[in-house]
């Protein structure tokens, strides 16, 4: 069995001591070789510009492959396309093409001539022949999700338009993501699902943010990290948890890992060196 891959994905600076907290984590962990890293689109498209900013300075000044996040809302069909020449302009090949989030949560509403949904998107970027597409996935339920079966079947409409893999939002079981590929596979969808994997920072964070994205919560985890922030070892139990999760992942068959870093490198580096799947030139370039 080849060795797994793995992805970060970074989201855009919003202020100057934000963008040095970037940048680290961009030099701590480009040394791993990842085989992209990707960057965010804030909530209604309010940091598009950052965005682009970040996706081709990362680019340029060390040579990953970055995948841009790109959505549909508060935009034109036009708009959102001459953003998309923007980033094959610069050398972007891939882009993670989403429907996004509304600010402040309100419930998702198309813009006048804009895209309708990521399936939309999807065509219409895939109909340009210039980037590799990925998507997201939801193995528990998506909120806007009007049936069980939902979540798989708009997947199987992404994967039909021309995405080439969908990365899931984050999940605490591991039986939960094999459960949702299994569905996917019997649904006819070939593309890889790659397992999205938040190595936990801030525990009462990553629970209210799951909170709202319908992700079911472990009541052993409110133990465990209770236990742990008494006695300060709540970076040793993320990290034996998020090393545990991916062991059982690539167990299962799973070739390539993609991490939510939050912009904080630590944890991920430390995880992927426990899963020995770094380069030692790099951890030894890192330590």
């Amino acid at each position: 069995m080849a060795r797994p891959t793995y992805s970060f994905e970074f989201f855009p600076p919003k202020s100057l001591e934000a963008s040095f907290r970037l940048w680290d984590t961009i030099h701590a962990l480009a040394p791993l070789d990842p085989a992209f890293v990707s960057v965010t689109y804030g909530a209604g498209g309010t940091t598009r510009e950052l965005t682009h900013e970040a996706v081709t300075t990362i680019g340029k000044t060390t040579g990953l492959r970055v995948a841009a996040h790109l959505t549909c809302v508060n935009a034109t069909r036009d708009e959102t396309l001459a953003i998309a020449r923007g980033y094959a302009d610069a050398g972007v090949t891939d882009i993670v093409a989403l429907r996004g989030d509304m600010p402040g949560g309100a419930p998702f509403e198309a813009h006048p001539g804009g895209f309708a949904n990521s399936v939309e998107l999807v065509e219409a970027l895939h109909a340009t022949g210039d980037f590799t597409l990925h998507v997201g996935a939801y193995p528990d339920r998506h909120p806007d999700a009007t049936t069980d079966s939902s979540d798989v079947e708009h997947l199987k409409r992404k994967v039909d338009a021309g995405a080439k893999t969908a990365i899931t939002q984050f999940f605490f079981d591991t039986e939960t993501y094999f459960r949702f590929r299994d569905r996917c596979v019997a649904a006819g969808i070939d593309a890889p699902i790659i397992p999205g994997i938040l190595p936990i920072e801030n525990w009462k964070g990553v629970r209210k943010f799951a909170a709202s994205c319908g992700t079911p919560i472990p009541a052993e985890l409110d133990t465990a990290f209770a236990e742990a922030e008494r006695d300060s070892s709540s970076d040793e139990l993320s990290k034996r948890l998020a090393t545990e999760m991916c062991e059982t992942l690539i167990a299962g068959g799973v070739e390539h890992l993609h991490f939510y870093t939050l912009n904080k490198p630590h944890l991920t580096r430390d995880v992927i060196a426990s899963l020995g799947l770094a380069p030692r030139s790099a951890l030894d370039h890192v330590a």
